[in-house]
């Protein structure tokens, strides 16, 4: 990795901290470093830097506040995209950018896999999949799912803090997906860039497929704690965004990741 100078914008979020970790960095920029949203600053930051790789981890991830705020959705995870995909061209560079189980429907019968028609049912989604459309030329589009780490708010964490407050918990027990540490997610990018495949869409996830109610329960025995936890429906818990009921990503051409449970263990270790 040492002869490819390396740029991650969102650097500071959960993806952002662990790529930081993994692949050390020659720049590593913030949202007060850089504001992908605005052009200009985009194309001179990179234009001055010249750096060989650029890793996007900067998004819009509120998958319920991007019903009430489709503008601010669609600016970060669409238009930004399309500003760092020119920059990137003027300099030559790698763009990395990150997707979501979220461009699929969710009405599949089985895993998707990375050719897989997509069909978004929310606006995060949505502007997810309009990131996506603007990527052309030199790029990775690494699609991942259920995304939990030490450096955000996540699933496993609040887990944890419910059990705290409450005797049981319900959790909901219809939508499938494959949840993934991101310091996995990071050590399989830092592979990606090493190995250079051909240039395109691949799906990095922890294998295992579970339930928010199966992730719940696997929670709680990885962390030796001894709580109710009831299934419900998706129908019993809504919420403003439509959830796709099927979210599992078939890793069909890089080397799977570990099991969940597995990382997961480590995780809380």
């Amino acid at each position: 990795m040492a002869e490819q100078n390396i740029l991650i914008v969102g650097a500071h979020g959960m993806l952002g901290s662990d790529l930081n970790l993994v692949l050390s960095p020659k720049w590593a920029l913030g949202h007060k470093d850089l504001d992908i949203t605005n052009r200009q600053e985009v194309l001179e930051k990179i234009s001055a830097l010249k750096p060989d790789v650029i890793i996007n981890c900067a998004a819009f991830t509120n998958v319920d506040g991007a019903e009430d705020d489709p503008e601010g959705a669609f600016l970060l995870n669409g238009e930004a995209v399309s500003y760092l995909v020119e920059a990137a061209k003027k300099v030559d560079a790698i763009l990395v950018h990150y997707s979501t189980d979220y461009v699929f429907d969710g009405e599949k019968d089985g895993e998707y896999e990375e050719d897989d028609f997509t069909g978004p049912i929310n606006v995060y989604g949505e502007s997810k999949l309009r990131g996506e459309q603007y990527l052309e030329g030199k790029f990775y589009l690494i699609r991942t799912s259920w995304l939990y780490g030490k450096n955000g708010q996540n699933f496993v964490d609040t887990m944890l803090e419910l059990a705290d407050k409450y005797d049981e918990i319900k959790v909901v027990n219809d939508q499938v997906g494959k949840p993934t540490w991101t310091l996995d997610l990071a050590k399989a990018t830092a592979d990606l860039l090493s190995d250079m495949p051909d240039f395109g869409v691949y799906h990095l996830v922890n294998e295992g497929s579970l339930t928010w109610y199966d992730f719940a329960r696997e929670i709680f025995k990885s962390a030796g704690q001894d709580v109710k936890v009831s299934p419900v429906t998706t129908g019993e818990f809504p919420r403003p965004a439509k959830r796709p009921m099927n979210s599992t990503l078939k890793n069909a051409k890089r080397p799977e990741l570990r099991p969940v449970k597995e990382a997961l263990d480590e995780y809380l270790d």
